[in-house]
């Protein structure tokens, strides 16, 4: 299942996220938001990342503007790994070595074919598992 959560700024995004993972095959949860007024970030990307710290959901996606308000808040919840990615490299390259469990997408930096693009580089990519990896993950645990 994955976690699904933005703004107003990413609510038509998100929309598309939705097509591609109901074209794919992909369970998700939106925790919003609805439309696109005026809303806050900070109150869907937190109840998305939440849902992957609790284990409700395998991983997230949460998109605003730019990204970057939306990742910091998820990275405020103990347990996420939120990387924000402009590029299928930066995501593939994030769930090998930092197997990040949410990934942050900026709307209004990211057109509508490389989201979708990094969207399943991030969902199709696994973790590497190797030693040095996870030994790394520990250390940011433990920040």
């Amino acid at each position: 299942m994955i976690a699904l959560g933005s703004d107003h700024g990413g609510y038509d995004l998100k929309q598309e996220i939705k097509k591609y993972l109901d074209a794919e095959g992909y369970a998700y949860k939106d925790f919003g938001c609805e439309n696109k007024q005026s809303c806050d970030y900070p109150v869907f990307g937190r109840a998305a990342a939440e849902a992957v710290a609790k284990g409700e959901c395998d991983r997230g996606i949460v998109i605003c503007t730019t990204g970057i308000g939306i990742s910091i808040t998820a990275n405020k919840v103990p347990g996420i790994r939120c990387a924000l990615c402009a590029d299928s490299v930066s995501a593939k390259l994030t769930r090998l070595h930092n197997d990040a469990n949410v990934l942050a997408l900026g709307a209004g930096i990211v057109g509508n074919n490389l989201a979708l693009e990094i969207v399943r580089t991030f969902l199709e990519t696994e973790f590497s598992g190797e030693e040095r990896h996870q030994r790394r993950i520990d250390l940011i645990e433990q920040a």
